[in-house]
């Protein structure tokens, strides 16, 4: 009985198992077909779509388009991605800090806040100034979607006619999209933003909104930003009260302020507006019958005297008093801030550096330079961000990042200092590798056995990376970089000893001021004190930040000086040997394929630093740091140092050109082995402002008295004898 029940399970199962085989197999062949017959229709439709001749060349192209076109479209929304970045930060806001700043001295330099800030709605603008501004930067502003094609290919057609850059392509958006959110870094990678950023701001504004931001935002000169600050500045008046002349003036500073300023170039002013005036009359938005008035009475305006803001400085100052704020040190927003800086340094630094530009900047195939000068003490007595302001407002002084060179190894020699080596102490420069990484020096040559002082002062590669490599480890040559006031952070990779870890100038400068402080932190600043303008101490720099932290043992720091002040004597920076015997220390430094070359230097009273080299990180033709860079320090630390007390130099005996230490080579003695040299500049005589507009008053006062008049006794009462009234 259980053995027929078994066997009825055993045929269900078999039964079951049959079933399931042949749903499977079914299944298979029906799904075969159907994919067969699929194909065949596939087949069928696909013959009817082959074609032969012009057709199929047709579809190729189409096809080939189709798929380059996808490909693009990929690629651009990659680009497009770091473009709308931009746009996440609070673009449009400005802050409601108003801010007078002066010099060391007390003498006025410069605004920054909502004080030239204060805009005009575009309604209540002159119908002229905006016509001016449309027909001279963008014609079809209100056609275009933010990138004008027409408008592109008609500029490119004149430059080639030209044979030259005449004419620009970018659109009225274009260039705010640059002003809000971009540098004016020369490359492909920022046109690509520029143009993504324009569609988006059309996208999210009106052209009304576009307009009246732009006009708003854009620098004008002279340290003032938006056209109703510059009618102010240059008129004296409302920008609602302008004329045509002085609108043509305004809109011709858009392509150029710092060229086209009234005030520093009033004949360029002039014939710039001329050009704007004949653009109104070409785009059909005037006749020459309403431009006529203008051409034969050119606007004129307020006698400025020639006073230029330091203006890369203030923008880098009004950054450090909203982190004041924001940190809670002051809480008025409309202050007067007493700054660090000496307007006759200042002066001279803008001098050499432009000089230096002029002179050899062809020839070193180099077009932008930076500078920061500090005082012992931390106060920053002159900074330079780059070659014109008004072409670009990014400041190479403290925003570029650029690799240091050489110039970076003190910080390697101050770490072996502090372990215990010496200037004496020899050491191998021959051929090294660490991590399969084999650096050179510069000459491809070796000079086996020699002092870490002829390292230093030869500057060869092997030595900071055998003492990175054996003795230090590259985490202790940044920790001692950071103490030293290197405020970027740096990479902790193999090649740090040789300064590929970029920085800015600001850091450098920074960095080696702590040699004349002795070892101390230099505490580098720009503000030394802010008040509200009842004249109540808000802040003072002295009284509210924390002392000088040592960063160096007096020890390892005399050793340091002792190294370094013989660099400008045999080492490579012998171009910067200062005149009259003055003692400076300092460092050169050249980047790989020569696209930085830097000279960082100091005295007893001052440390500066210099960098030059090109904003789209183009190679220089074979410039190193002991040319133009250690020439054009020579020349400001020469200036400087005229007629003023010279501190020593800590740790370097006999320091001062009294003493009997043997002296670095003179100007005159480098002139004669560099037919090169800088011309010398000369500190002249100079008066405060204030003072200045006394003599003026007095001058003008004497000049307007009538002759008959001017008694004895006139003269006697205005002071005519040694300023006593009798």
């Amino acid at each position: 009985m259980q053995e027929d029940k078994n066997k009825k399970q055993a045929r269900r199962k078999r039964h079951i198992l049959l079933r399931i085989d042949s749903w499977i197999d079914s299944g298979l062949w029906t799904s075969a077909s159907r994919f067969f017959d699929f194909w065949e229709d596939v087949t069928v439709a696909s013959r009817k779509l082959h074609v032969r001749g012009w057709k199929k060349f047709l579809i190729n192209i189409a096809d080939d388009a189709l798929t380059v076109g996808t490909a693009g479209t990929v690629l651009m929304l990659a680009l497009a991605l770091p473009a709308f970045e931009e746009t996440k930060k609070d673009w449009r806001y400005r802050g409601d800090f108003a801010v007078t700043f002066l010099d060391r001295y007390g003498n006025t330099i410069g605004h920054r806040g909502i004080i030239h800030e204060d805009s005009v709605p575009i309604d209540q603008m002159p119908d002229h100034f905006i016509k001016a501004v449309l027909a001279t930067e963008d014609r079809r502003f209100f056609d275009h979607f933010g990138i004008d094609f027409i408008g592109l290919a008609r500029a490119m057609s004149e430059n080639a006619r030209a044979g030259g850059v005449v004419q620009g392509g970018s659109t009225l958006t274009q260039q705010l999209a640059k002003n809000l959110f971009l540098t004016n870094e020369r490359s492909l990678e920022r046109k690509i933003k520029e143009a993504f950023l324009a569609l988006w701001l059309e996208a999210n504004m009106s052209k009304k909104e576009i307009l009246s931001l732009y006009l708003d935002r854009a620098y004008m000169g002279g340290g003032t930003f938006g056209a109703a600050a510059a009618a102010q500045f240059y008129f004296g008046k409302n920008l609602t009260d302008v004329t045509l002349a002085e609108s043509a003036i305004l809109a011709g500073l858009f392509k150029a302020p710092a060229k086209y300023a009234p005030h520093v170039n009033l004949p360029a002013a002039r014939a710039r507006a001329n050009t704007v005036l004949s653009n109104l009359v070409q785009g059909g938005l005037m006749t020459e019958g309403q431009v006529v008035g203008a051409r034969r009475n050119p606007a004129t305006v307020i006698d400025r005297e020639d006073v230029k803001a330091p203006d890369y400085f203030l923008d880098w100052a009004f950054d450090e008093v909203q982190k004041l704020a924001k940190d809670g040190k002051i809480k008025d927003h409309t202050v007067v801030v007493r700054t660090t800086i000496d307007s006759g340094l200042q002066q001279a630094a803008e001098q050499a550096m432009e000089g230096s530009l002029r002179e050899f900047g062809e020839g070193y195939k180099v077009k932008q330079g930076a500078m920061v000068m500090i005082e012992n003490g931390g106060g920053i007595r002159a900074m330079v961000g780059g070659r014109d302001y008004g072409e670009s407002q990014f400041n190479r002084a403290t925003a570029a990042l650029r690799q240091p060179g050489s110039s970076f190894k003190v910080y390697t020699y101050s770490a072996a200092m502090e372990k215990g080596y010496k200037p004496e102490t020899l050491i191998s420069d021959a051929p090294v590798t660490w991590r399969g990484w084999s650096p050179q020096n510069y000459g491809r040559s070796y000079a086996g056995k020699v002092t870490l002082q002829t390292a230093l002062a030869k500057s060869y590669n092997t030595v900071p990376v055998r003492l990175a490599k054996d003795v230090l480890g590259t985490q202790v040559i940044a920790d001692t970089a950071k103490a030293m006031g290197v405020a970027t952070p740096l990479r902790t990779d193999k090649t740090i000893p040789l300064g590929t870890s970029e920085v800015t100038v600001l850091d450098q400068a920074t960095g080696y001021a702590v040699f004349p402080a002795d070892g101390m932190q230099s505490r580098r600043h720009g503000i030394a004190q802010v008040l509200d303008y009842e004249g109540k101490v808000l802040y003072d720099f002295d009284r509210d930040e924390p002392p000088a932290q040592r960063v160096l043992s007096e020890e390892a720091n005399s050793k340091m000086n002792r190294m370094l002040v013989t660099i400008p004597v045999e080492g490579t920076a012998r171009r910067g040997a200062l005149d009259n015997g003055i003692v400076s220390g300092g460092k050169t430094g050249t980047s790989q394929s020569y696209r930085d070359a830097w000279y960082v230097g100091f005295t007893g009273n001052y440390t500066t630093a210099v960098w030059f080299g090109n904003d789209d990180f183009t190679s220089m033709n074979n410039m190193t740091g002991g040319a133009l860079p250690a020439m054009t320090f020579k020349r400001l630390m020469d200036y400087a140092h005229q007629g003023m007390e010279l501190r020593p130099i800590p740790g370097i005996q006999n320091p001062l050109p009294s003493g009997s230490r043997p002296r670095p080579a003179t100007g005159a003695e480098v002139a004669s082995t560099d037919a090169n040299a800088l011309p010398a500049l000369t500190r002249p005589r100079s008066l405060s402002a204030e003072a200045t507009r006394v003599i003026r008053s007095i001058g003008k006062k004497l000049r307007d008295a009538s002759a008959p008049s001017l008694t004895v006794q006139k003269v006697a009462e205005v002071g005519g004898d040694g300023g006593v009234k009798r």
